[in-house]
């Protein structure tokens, strides 16, 4: 029974088959089948048997290859790099699923391979050999000759030129047969080839029909014939050569014949064919052309002649090098031989001609072999060959109109393989029917052994025509009939025609041919004449008379014959015979020479594992993707595959492995059905399902069905899920039917509610409107009531109001007018008083400033001169009393002082009580006089006339008044009236300003977006621009490397080639341990200079020289546009510091201060450097000269105190020049000041004046200054008017009137109360604070009193202690000092507790800095001090041992004095001659691992940059250089070593960017040193600047970045396929297959299915390795980006190349995958690093299989949301998109149109596959170490004891 919607074939006379739907279930009993074609039109109703169900059948053994006449992008090295590691069957057919195949079995099986491509001319059968050879060669890849699969594949180009041209139906046809073997070593790498030829379509040359071509290489030629070098062949346009023109048309649409010449060329050179052989053959060639164009004449009948001077035939002898004469007679005369005598006959015209193109073919043909033999010494390889893989590239079958002795060749070839085939066949079934242990029986095939026996039996068709060829007169017509009486009768596949005498037909496999006779017998003889071969050989031409040298040697083509054994590499090198079976060798006919070579192949095939690719025309027209389905099936047919088909058809075609079948058909299985034992599940299922037990067997592994029933399964399991789904709809429905009412009955409840809400608010709202008129009326009339009232008392109250207030300002104005007038005397008096004051106090306060300071100066230099002084350093010990005695001075002054100030204060006061008594008396007095005059004044009547006056000026203003009530009312309506127009006119105003607001709002926004918008693109612009010149940049420096490798490759070549060991020599070959090679290291090293010379002189000794100048010239190339991107890199990045630098000038301006301070100092302790070492260098020698006189003895009391007072005399000096750098910076930020002051007018404060003043000089200016401005008139105006004051009041008559007309006498007396009280209170201030002093400096002077004492007894202790203790001594009493004075600061005042805590924390420091430096300095000196005391006892003779620094009068100091540790700077010194022992033992002989583990990250970069601030600290520029350039190579070595090790190459690169951070950090540069402290500032590099050697490091770090990537990818790459998408993450979604589509046997047995932990598992492993190494976390993300993009693109590349993983359920399981692999990146925080984003196109793709794909709306979601595909990845997707369930659809037609459509403005690369091996720019951004290099601790297991700590 079939079902509905079923797929069906049904036959079509005009497309053979056609693709049909049933429309209507067809049950058991119906007569017809109602059926729909693709194209709409339901067809006639068709019988059911001739119906075949479309199931698909498969077969391995062939490769259907169609010409699709139109250049694919599917041929590239990404596609090559997706079918790489690829099980056959896995990925879509391809030439590269061939040839992996044939290259893993080649691996596995360890049995040499064949793959045998063939079919029509024009199918493409060159095109795929090519395409193979390109997969080898790029999968492999050379092992240790250079450029082996380059020179492979750059023999395409040779071979395409002279062995291929343009026929009618092919434009590139090959008129040649080929077999090439590719050979490979022991690892399966490319070492060399070797080709074979059959068959040249020798007749090509000379004759072509229309509409073809000769040979490509004459073309070539041609239309290179105006270069210089082709000016001699006298060359011109194909047309004027009779061997170009025949066919008319010279020209192939699309082909540039002077591009392919050139690259013609490039591939001779490539080979090794230097430029004058290449020269010579080009000569050849166009003497072919030139003989052809040489004209034969008639002489008579039976002769012919040349006529004299012609111009071809010079041409052509010119360049043969053979004389004209010669030339000219032989090609119309031959020589006939007999017993006795020798005759020279001429010969007519006809004979002429072809024996003149006999020549043309033999000069041809023995060019063409020469170019073989050359092409295969440059494939030959000197390694031995451990297997190889064949391409065979042979003519197809083939029959034409008009059949010769070429198609019987050439058909004959294809019988022998298609008999070779279809053993194959056979022997292949039957080894998986024995090896699964079915029964089965002989299956009938065609057997083609007959035809075969036909054509080379004895009698045969070719034995026949080579002896009718020895017979004197034998003929084609002779020859026809001995094969009609021969065969006619006897054999059935030969018949003759009926219509012709001279044809005769064979019955092949493939089709009936008829040959015409006609020309078999002239080809098969191949003859030429042989006077002319002799001319030839006696050229002058070398080359001609090479290749005419093996004339007399000649040897059969096929060589050797093969050993037996499928191993053994079959041999074709030829044998050197005798003279005597030479002649006989060169007689052997065409047709035996083809039949032995034939015959060899044959053996090669049968002893190799075959591969078959057949290629198919597609048209005979060349028209681009058009199908015509009859020449196809013909096609097929010729070649066997419907034979084949049928074949395996005939038993078990369809095979299921026991888990693909449980997988598959688990929906028809019961719960009870399940055994844990799938072979048994699968057993007892079948026998339910299957009835008959013939249709299906079951094997050891598979299970094998008979045609047809696989189909009845998948009907039996599309009716369980069609059940399944309808059940699930049912549901469906039921619940959205459910909650659709649900919704409908909530909605109409929610209206109802809202309805009667709405009514009760409008009756509400009725009512309240109602009662709120009412109470409006109420209100309104109450108002009209209460404004009558108002406005009656508002006119009342505003007359009583004015008039009041007309008082009020009058009398107001008369007392503030006086008021004011005495505010401003006073305050002008006041102000002249406190300018005299405060000037005259701003003098001489300056002048005593400057006094001061000058005396400090005075006082400085005296403290200078004493410090300096040797008298200084003898009375350090009463110091303490001198400071103790200057104190007390200081409190005696003080005293004195105190009691100067109190007689002032006291006559002060005294003076003050009777001035005040006197003003009192003079102050009663004037108010009795102002009294009186007060009441005087009073006149009584004045005021009555003024009040009435005033009554009448009321009157008048009410009048006034009630006229102005009017006029305000009448302007107070027109002014309501007129705002109102105004707020209307304002309101209309604002709401356009705010239109216009909100617009200007808007367009600025909109600005600001694009600006923001166009800004960041031009920001990514940016950023893509320098990842793309860093990727450029990184991929030269692969390049680069890659280049070097090759180098070296070919040194050591070079190397073995000259020092081959002779035999029974001690090997030195690849077998040797690594330990010899490591032992031998070091002598390496020593010999690496006289190495290299005498590599170099024998390298040019032997290395071909035009490839060498190649490489330099590519080196130097390469160099070049390093060096120019490193030029654009640095003016980039120029340019960036140059934007940088405008921003920082302002913050270097405002350091300028610091700087100059910084400078000070410096200059300042370079000074005192040097003093103090001249000191040290006299105290040494007067310590010498003692020690010579013997007064001053080591150990002596006059030794120690001497010592001491070094020591002291050192501390002091400290303290000095801390002083002077302390005045230093003071007078620098005085300067600064004083420039930003320079321009004021007024007086600065006078004490920064006084600070700006630095000698007598100024001081006396300032004075003078200041008595000019005390007789300017601005300080004289203010005691003139004041005494003026005085004279007034004390005058005998002073005029009263006149002193107090302003009241200057209160104010006076008010002045003078506030002056009394602020002296007082100043007074009693100063009292307080002078109290206050004195008692603070009671206690400084006790307190300084018991220090003294205290420092006094601390002082006879130390005395008494010995060195090393007085300092722990003096160190430990100066912390209890401290401690002491910062308990009692933190009781008194906790914020200058914390400055003064700073301050004695930034001290401490220096302190232990001068311990530091003074313990350096004893310890120096003590060693000195042991060496003069061992030269005093060697001199003196003494046989005493006495230790250094001791006598006998002392005791020997207790051993058990604690020591202070070594104070270590960060630097390890070694002898130049172990540098090669550090190399050895910290690079190479280093193990990761165990360093990772237990020591500190990147130790081994500590060391080497500690090793190297030692060479720069003693400043050895060779020590440098070699240290670096030995860190480099050997890192570079070691990884070449073991690069293929994760671990290895992520710790060097850890550790090489460890040692780049260290190199920038301490280069000394500002940029790197900001987050330095300040002991690693003190370490960094003083002498070298390792910027270039930076830019080296930086270089290799990016290789080792590159390996890094190299080496995880070919961890994780067999990984991702299995992992992402073969495995099934969730289980049960992806459990079920497409139709057809099932997993077919690997051809390689699984090692272990990976899944998608596995890759979590190793990202872990990668990611822990990187941390537990130290890598940068900024390198990490880089890593993880790079990780995340290989398993994204690996992952999408195989989805587009797999129709079986394009369904719905492979996306949901790609989308749950790529979720784990997201939640890994937030698990270890890496979600910032940008590796989500490279998962995109992936995750895009995964939804892609997932959202609806029907309508137009679902192509616009599609196109918006793929926007990380292009759009032949989308077309592609949608294409392979597979239904695994029936009740799924598949992507129409129209729907993938609409999506090409709407994708066609898409700019976008049309590449389909993403690229694998793009490797992101990497960058190392700066990370600097906070790690103290004092501190860092060397392990022993590191084997560096050399190594000495500095």
């Amino acid at each position: 029974m079939a079902q509905s919607y079923a797929r069906v074939w049904i036959p079509d006379v005009e497309e053979v088959w056609k693709s049909a739907e049933l429309t209507k279930d067809y049950r058991q009993g119906d007569g017809v089948l109602q059926l729909q074609l693709e194209d709409g039109k339901v067809s006639v109703p068709i019988e059911p048997k001739i119906v075949h169900v479309n199931v698909a059948t498969e077969h391995c053994l062939h490769e259907i290859a169609i010409n699709p006449y139109e250049t694919l992008p599917i041929y590239g090295t990404d596609i090559i790099n997706a079918y790489s590691g690829q099980n056959m069957g896995d990925m879509d057919p391809h030439i590269f699923a061939v040839a992996e195949e044939a290259y893993k079995q080649m691996a596995r099986d360890e049995r040499n391979q064949s793959i045998i491509v063939s079919g029509e001319s024009g199918a493409g059968k060159t095109v795929s050999a090519k395409y193979a050879m390109r997969f080898f060669a790029t999968v492999s890849g050379s092992a240790s000759e250079a450029n082996v699969e380059e020179k492979v594949l750059a023999s395409n180009p040779i071979m395409e030129s002279i062995g291929n041209a343009k026929t009618t139906r092919n434009d590139n046809s090959s008129r040649f047969g080929k077999y090439i073997e590719i050979g490979f070593d022991k690892k399966y790498h490319i070492i060399g080839a070797n080709m074979r030829t059959y068959l040249l379509e020798k007749s090509r040359v000379v004759f072509q029909a229309d509409e073809e071509r000769n040979y490509h290489i004459f073309y070539q030629l041609c239309a290179s014939a105006h270069l210089p070098e082709f000016k001699a062949l006298k060359l011109g346009k194909a047309d004027d050569f009779h061997y170009t023109k025949q066919g008319r048309n010279p020209v192939i649409d699309g082909t540039d014949d002077a591009k392919e010449m050139s690259t013609t060329r490039n591939a001779f050179t490539l080979l090794g064919v230097n430029e004058s052989y290449q020269l010579g053959l080009f000569q050849i060639l166009a003497s072919i052309l030139h003989l052809g164009n040489i004209e034969v004449k008639d002489r008579d009948s039976d002769s012919s002649i040349i006529p004299p001077n012609n111009g071809h035939l010079s041409v052509f002898c010119e360049l043969m090098g053979v004389t004209y004469q010669d030339m000219s007679h032989w090609l119309c005369h031959k020589k006939l031989k007999t017993a006795t005598e020798t005759y020279i006959k001429p010969i007519p015209k006809l004979q002429a001609i072809n024996a003149r193109d006999a020549l043309a073919k033999h000069i041809y043909a023995k060019l063409f072999n020469w170019i073989v033999d050359h092409v295969n010494k440059a494939l030959h390889s000197t390694v031995k060959q451990h297997s190889f893989i064949g391409v065979l590239d042979i003519y197809g079958f083939e029959t034409f109109e008009i059949n010769s002795f070429e198609q019987f060749c050439i058909n004959y070839a294809n019988e022998k393989l298609q008999q070779q085939f279809n053993m194959h066949v056979f022997k292949l079934e039957q080894e998986e029917y024995m090896k699964e242990q079915i029964p089965w029986t002989l299956i009938d095939f065609y057997d083609n052994q007959p035809c075969i026996n036909l054509i080379e039996a004895k009698m045969g068709i070719l034995d026949l025509l080579d002896e009718e060829c020895k017979m004197p007169k034998g003929s084609d017509d002779s020859w026809a009939q001995k094969l009609y009486n021969t065969h006619l009768k006897t054999c059935a596949l030969f018949e003759k025609p009926r219509m012709s005498n001279k044809a005769f037909i064979i019955q092949h496999f493939a089709d009936k041919v008829e040959y015409q006779c006609d020309g078999f017998l002239e080809k098969n003889k191949d003859t030429v004449n042989e006077e002319q071969i002799h001319v030839l050989k006696a050229s002058k031409f070398d080359l001609l008379v090479e290749l005419f040298q093996d004339e007399e040697k000649a040897t059969s083509p096929t060589g050797a014959a093969p050993a037996t054994g499928g191993r053994t590499r079959l041999s074709v090198k030829p044998v050197k015979n005798k003279a005597g079976q030479a002649s006989k060798e060169h007689k052997k006919t065409v047709g035996l020479q083809f039949r032995n070579s034939l015959q060899l192949l044959m053996e090669t095939l049968n002893a190799t594992t075959p591969h078959y690719v057949r290629c198919i025309k597609p048209n005979d027209y060349k028209y681009a993707f058009t199908f015509d389905p009859k020449r196809a099936v013909q096609q097929l047919r010729a070649c066997g595959v419907l034979e084949t088909i049928r074949i395996s058809a005939a038993g078990f075609p369809s095979r299921w492995t026991y888990q693909e079948f449980f997988s598959r058909y688990r929906v028809l299985m019961k719960q009870k059905d399940v055994l844990t034992d799938r072979k048994m599940t699968c057993k007892n299922v079948l026998e339910k399902l299957v009835q008959d037990p013939d249709k299906y067997q079951f094997g050891k592994t598979k299970i094998f069905f008979r045609a047809g029933q696989v189909a009845y399964l998948e009907k039996l399991r599309a009716d369980k899920l069609r059940a399944a789904c309808i059940r699930i709809q049912k549901t469906i429905r039921c619940w959205l039917a459910r909650k659709k009412y649900l919704r409908m009955k909530h909605a109409a409840t929610t209206i109802q509610r809202y309805v009667r809400g709405y009514q009760a608010r409008c009756l509400a709202n009725f009512l309240r409107r109602t009662r709120a008129a009412i109470v409006i009326q109420k209100y309104q009339r109450m108002y009209v009531q209460k404004t009558c009232y108002k406005r009656k008392q508002a006119a009342a109250l505003a007359m009583q109001c004015i008039l009041r207030a007309y008082m009020a300002r009058q009398l107001y104005k008369a007392l503030l007018r006086e008021h004011k007038a005495i505010i401003i005397q006073k305050m002008i008096r006041g102000w002249l008083a406190r300018q005299w004051y405060k000037r005259t106090l701003e003098a001489i306060v300056y002048l005593q400033c400057c006094i001061r300071r000058m005396r400090a100066k005075r006082e400085l230099k005296k403290l200078k001169i004493e410090a300096r002084s040797v008298e200084h350093f003898k009375k350090l010990n009463i110091g303490m009393e001198n400071k103790i005695m200057q104190l007390q001075r200081r409190i005696d002054d003080q005293n004195k002082e105190n009691r100067s100030l109190s007689e002032r204060l006291n006559s002060l006061e005294i003076s003050h009580a009777a001035e005040s008594e006197r003003l009192r008396v003079e102050l009663t007095r004037l108010r009795g006089a102002e009294e009186d005059a007060k009441n005087n004044a009073n006149k009584v009547t004045s005021l009555l006339e003024e009040l009435e006056r005033l009554r009448k000026d009321l009157q008048n203003t009410q009048k006034e008044k009630k006229a102005i009530e009017d006029w305000a009312q009448t302007y107070q309506d027109e002014m309501e009236k007129m705002i109102s127009e105004l707020k209307e006119q304002n309101h209309l105003l604002k709401n356009e300003k705010n239109d216009l607001n909100r617009l200007i709002q808007e367009q600025s926004q909109q600005w600001t977006e694009k600006m923001q918008r166009a800004l960041k693109e031009e920001t990514q612009q940016l950023e893509y621009d320098l990842n793309e010149e860093r990727s450029r940049y990184q991929n030269l420096l692969t390049e680069h490397l890659r280049l070097e490798e090759k180098y070296d490759d070919l040194k050591e070549e070079i190397t073995l080639a000259v020092n081959v060991p002779k035999p029974g020599h001690r090997r030195t070959d690849s077998t040797h341990s690594s330990n010899e090679s490591e032992c031998t290291y070091n002598s390496e090293f020593a010999e690496s200079e006289e190495g290299t010379r005498g590599g170099e002189d024998v390298s040019k000794a032997i290395l071909d020289m035009s490839l060498f100048l190649k490489l330099q010239k590519r080196v130097s190339e390469l160099e070049q546009e390093k060096q120019s991107l490193q030029n654009e890199l640095d003016r980039r990045e120029e340019q960036f510091q140059r934007a940088r630098a405008r921003d920082d000038e302002e913050h270097k301006k405002a350091r300028g201060a610091e700087l100059e301070y910084e400078s000070l100092k410096r200059q300042e302790l370079e000074s005192e450097n040097k003093k103090l070492k001249h000191d040290l260098n006299k105290m040494r020698q007067s310590l010498r000269g003692s020690a010579e006189a013997g007064s001053a003895a080591p150990g002596s009391p006059v030794y120690t105190v001497l010592l001491d007072q070094l020591n002291a005399s050192n501390e002091e000096l400290e303290v000095r020049k801390e002083e002077v750098l302390i005045l230093r910076s003071q007078l620098v930020s005085q300067k600064e000041a004083m420039q930003h002051k320079e321009t004021m007018t007024e007086p600065l404060p006078y004490i920064e004046d006084v600070q700006k003043l630095t000698d007598a000089k100024e001081i006396s200016q300032a004075y003078m200054g200041l008595k000019e401005t005390n007789r300017s008139p601005r300080f004289t105006r203010r005691p003139t008017e004041v005494n003026e004051l005085v004279n007034r009041l004390r005058s005998p008559f002073p005029d009263y009137h006149k002193l107090n007309e302003d009241g200057e006498l209160w104010l006076v007396y008010e002045g003078l109360k506030e002056t009394n009280r602020l002296l007082e209170s100043q007074l009693q201030a100063q009292r307080r604070s002078h109290e206050n002093e004195v008692e603070a400096l009671r206690g400084d002077l006790q307190s300084v009193k018991e220090e003294n004492n205290r420092q006094q007894q601390l002082l006879a202790q130390n005395l008494q202690l010995p060195p090393e203790a007085r300092i722990e001594a003096s160190l430990q009493h100066e912390i209890t000092r401290l401690t002491n004075e910062n308990l009692e600061l933190h009781a008194a005042d906790p914020k200058e507790y914390k400055a003064y805590r700073i301050s004695m924390l930034r001290r401490m420091v220096d302190l232990m800095e001068q311990l530091e430096k003074q313990d350096k300095t004893v310890r120096k000196l003590k060693k000195q001090l042991k060496v003069f005391a061992k030269k005093i006892n060697d001199l003196e003779g003494c046989q005493m041992d006495v230790s250094p620094g001791q006598t006998a009068d002392e005791p020997v100091h207790p051993v058990n004095i604690p020591r202070r540790e070594k104070d270590f700077q960060g630097m390890l010194e070694y002898k130049k001659e172990d540098e090669l022992k550090l190399v050895k033992n910290l690079i190479l002989e280093l193990k990761p691992r165990g360093v990772a583990v237990n020591l500190i990250p990147g130790l081994p970069a500590y060391i080497l940059f500690m090793c190297l601030r030692h060479a720069d600290y003693i400043n050895d520029d060779q020590k440098v250089r070699s240290l670096l350039t030995s860190v480099i190579n050997s890192i570079k070595k070691i990884l070449k070593k073991r690069g293929d090790e994760f671990e290895t190459v992520s710790f060097w690169l850890s550790n090489t960017c460890r040692f780049l951070h260290c190199l920038k950090q301490y280069s000394g540069d500002e940029q790197f040193m900001k987050h330095n402290t300040s002991k690693q500032n003190d370490h960094c590099l003083s002498n070298f600047d390792l910027a270039e050697y930076r830019q080296v490091l930086s270089d290799l770090a990016i290789q080792i970045y590159q390996q890094l990537i190299k080496c995880m990818e070919n961890i994780l790459h067999p990984m991702i396929v299995s992992g992402m998408l073969e495995h099934e993450t969730i289980q049960g979604v992806s459990g079920v297959k497409p139709t057809g589509l099932r997993k077919r046997t690997s051809s390689i047995a699984d090692e272990g299915t990976y899944t998608l932990d596995s890759i979590i598992r190793q990202l872990n492993s990668f990611h822990s390795i990187m941390c537990q190494h130290g890598t940068d976390p900024e390198l990490i993300k880089q890593v993880v980006k790079q990780q995340f993009y290989i398993i994204g693109a690996v992952t999408l590349n195989n989805l587009l190349l797999r129709k079986d993983m394009c369904s719905w359920s492979k996306g949901m399981q790609i989308r749950y995958n790529v979720s784990q692999l997201e939640e890994w990146l937030r698990d270890k925080n890496l979600m910032t690093c940008g590796a989500k984003e490279t998962l995109e196109p992936l995750i895009q793709a995964a939804q892609l299989l997932q959202v609806k794909k029907k309508t137009d709306e679902d192509a616009e979601a599609i196109c918006s949301m793929c926007n990380g595909l292009s759009t032949a990845q989308i077309v592609k997707v949608l294409n392979l998109y597979t239904p695994v369930n029936a009740f799924e659809e598949r992507v129409s037609v129209q729907f993938i149109r609409t999506i090409q459509t709407r994708l066609r403005d898409r700019k976008e690369s049309p590449q389909l596959l993403m690229d694998t091996k793009v490797i992101y720019p990497v960058t190392f951004p700066f990370n600097p170490s906070s790690l103290a290099l004092e501190t860092i601790q060397i392990p022993s297991s590191l084997n560096v004891g050399f190594l000495t700590r500095v």
